[in-house]
């Protein structure tokens, strides 16, 4: 038996495993992106806490430009204020990532060149920050090197989370009310973390603090208008829980449609912790139109009376940002199917309240290195 070739075979197996990662990963997958298209799916899987590579190369040309957009994109015009972008803050024409394909996907900027930490497992698809009925000449091709793998418990939270159970929802409300205690919309969400966490992780998934009175919304408006940004901040009205109005105000929308549509939401800091830690109550609805106040006939704006959609999509933006360790749901005894908002109008749902639990910031919290740009 010849014993050198299977010597020969250990030790190179011995030192391609002291070898770095990266030289054991497929790299060099070239992903192109035509102009005339938003989106590519890029056929690749990632996994939370793989690192990888981006560059990319090539233009695209649109329509009066006076000269090519590169991967980096090209400054916004005044048009592109009616505009709304996959990326908000990034350039147009600029290579932008997401993982998944779902409403609530957060892109991330790209560039010529990136390299990006994965916050959550999902399908990779890549594309150019244009709005989908805006096209362009040319292409860009990107280079995905894979950098890193994962380490086998990179996503996974071993910690001791508070409990909220029955009990727990017993004592909050079901319903916020208006300022004259007429019932609104329903408690249907509940965040459990600290203050600056909370705050940290809506950031990140692209949500904006809503504006509380309207000499903000006037000159925040004429900032915005002069810096050539979106303005998406427009105020909701005051709603009260806990004998008080709400401590924040979020927002997600288009800047064309931000006076009629955005996903929007009132959050309550409970006056009862769970375990020590800071629970956050919430009333989530979707902003879908224009309606009429019942109780004055004032104009007010109309809401998908399906609340149980805005409520997923809240959950959804979150766990995108890999700041989310645990969700679950809870059906209280006394929920409510069926009612009316503050201003009369009908809304359905299926009765349940879901809870998430932020990563505690002492265990790390994964994100991608350009963290939201819508």
């Amino acid at each position: 038996m010849n014993r050198i070739p299977a010597l020969a075979w250990v030790a190179a197996a011995a030192l391609a495993a002291s070898l770095p990662a990266v030289l054991a990963l497929p790299t060099g997958k070239s992903i192109n992106l035509p102009g005339d298209q938003v989106w590519v799916d890029t056929g690749v899987d990632v996994q939370a806490g793989d690192t990888y590579r981006f560059d990319a190369s090539g233009e695209v040309t649109y329509a009066g430009a006076r000269s090519a957009t590169p991967p980096d994109g090209s400054s916004k015009g005044w048009r592109d204020l009616t505009r709304a972008f996959p990326a908000e803050d990034a350039n147009r024409g600029a290579v932008i990532g997401r993982i998944g394909s779902g409403d609530a996907a957060l892109p991330f900027l790209i560039g010529a060149s990136k390299q990006v930490t994965m916050p959550i497992a999902g399908r990779l698809f890549l594309g150019i920050n244009h709005p989908s009925n805006l096209t362009a000449d040319g292409s860009f091709t990107v280079i995905l090197n894979k950098l890193q793998s994962a380490t086998k418990d990179a996503a996974t939270f071993t910690g001791k989370l508070p409990e909220l159970g029955a009990a727990y929802f017993g004592r909050i409300p079901r319903r916020v009310t208006d300022p004259h205690g007429t019932p609104g919309d329903r408690v249907n969400f509940a965040i459990v973390g600290p203050e600056d966490l909370m705050k940290e992780a809506f950031k990140t998934a692209g949500w904006v603090v809503v504006d509380k009175n309207v000499e903000d919304t006037i000159l925040k408006g004429a900032i915005a208008t002069f810096s050539k940004q979106a303005y998406l901040t427009l105020p909701m009205s005051m709603l009260r829980l806990f004998g008080r109005n709400q401590d924040y105000g979020f927002a997600h929308a288009e800047p064309i449609a931000v006076v009629t549509q955005r996903h929007h939401f009132r959050i309550w800091k409970s006056p009862d912790d769970a375990d020590g830690s800071t629970v956050w109550i919430g009333a989530g609805t979707h902003d879908i139109g224009f309606d009429r106040d019942q109780r004055n006939n004032g104009l007010t704006h109309k809401i998908d009376p399906d609340t149980d959609k805005e409520r997923d999509y809240i959950v959804e933006t979150l766990k995108q940002t890999g700041m989310v360790v645990k969700t679950d749901f809870i059906t209280p005894k006394d929920t409510i199917t069926k009612a009316k908002t503050a201003h009369g109008e009908d809304f359905f749902t299926d009765g349940r309240i879901v809870i998430v639990w932020l990563r505690p910031a002492a265990a790390g919290v994964s994100t991608t290195s350009a963290s939201s740009n819508r």
